[in-house]
């Protein structure tokens, strides 16, 4: 093996190994950032809940700090505008009942009042006193707007078909005033009649950086060993 050979080898390696370290010691970086994450949700969801910002020059959302913080929210259940939203649950497939909670100076948030099933959609199935009338005060999860749709479906609030809770589409298409860029999952309280379900948020994050890590690092190894091996195998063979 010639010495200029030997050199490439050589610089391959080390970048090689350079990247493969590089990569692994990110993913580790990012776990302790993911745990980090776990535990202020968690803190969050578990706070004594505190008044959710409505008017929309106090509503500014800022996900590190706001996404699944727990607030309640007073105002009255506009449940003409409610919008169904297609939705998978541990009961099954269904629908999320989405309703405009307006306050007394006419600022709306939309509400996830929970789950119904296909057969509960129409509202007329649901228990009469489900539908809550007067004032009313929802405590729950403050959660981010999802533009675009889901099921990796678009959305098409012209044929009222609702794959994500888009806050500012259902806003525009509902007619609403002024409205917060968040929605509220509500808790498990029941509702009359059973319908729909609440609390069913669901907070999972995947963890999977600590296995990427070890293989990227295991990657390091494996190219550091066949470096060697073929230099070694090249110096052996010229020096035969």
């Amino acid at each position: 093996m010639t010495g200029t050979k030997s050199l490439v080898i050589i610089s391959t390696t080390l970048l090689l190994v350079v990247c493969f370290l590089a990569l692994g010691t990110w993913q580790i970086q990012r776990r302790v950032w993911k745990h980090d994450l776990i535990a202020r949700i968690n803190e969050r969801i578990h706070a004594a809940p505190v008044p959710a910002p409505l008017r929309p020059d106090q509503a500014v959302v800022d996900p590190s700090s706001d996404a699944y913080r727990h607030v309640f929210a007073t105002g009255t259940f506009a449940h003409d505008h409610e919008t169904l939203v297609q939705a998978v649950t541990d009961l099954g497939g269904g629908y999320w009942v989405m309703t405009p909670l307006v306050s007394a100076d006419g600022t709306a948030v939309l509400v996830n009042r929970g789950f119904v099933p296909a057969d509960r959609r129409d509202p007329e199935t649901r228990h009469s006193s489900a539908r809550i009338a007067g004032e009313t005060r929802v405590v729950g999860l403050l959660r981010l707007s999802e533009p675009g749709g889901g099921f990796l479906r678009s959305n098409d609030p012209t044929a009222g078909r609702w794959y994500s809770r888009d806050v500012a589409a259902i806003a525009a298409v509902r007619g609403l005033g002024p409205t917060a860029p968040y929605f509220i999952d509500a808790d498990a309280t029941p509702n009359p009649g059973g319908y729909p379900v609440g609390g069913l948020t669901v907070i999972a994050f995947s963890d999977n950086h600590l296995v990427y890590a070890l293989t990227w690092y295991a990657l390091a190894i494996m190219a550091a060993t066949g470096g060697a091996y073929v230099i070694r195998d090249g110096m052996r063979r010229r020096g035969a």
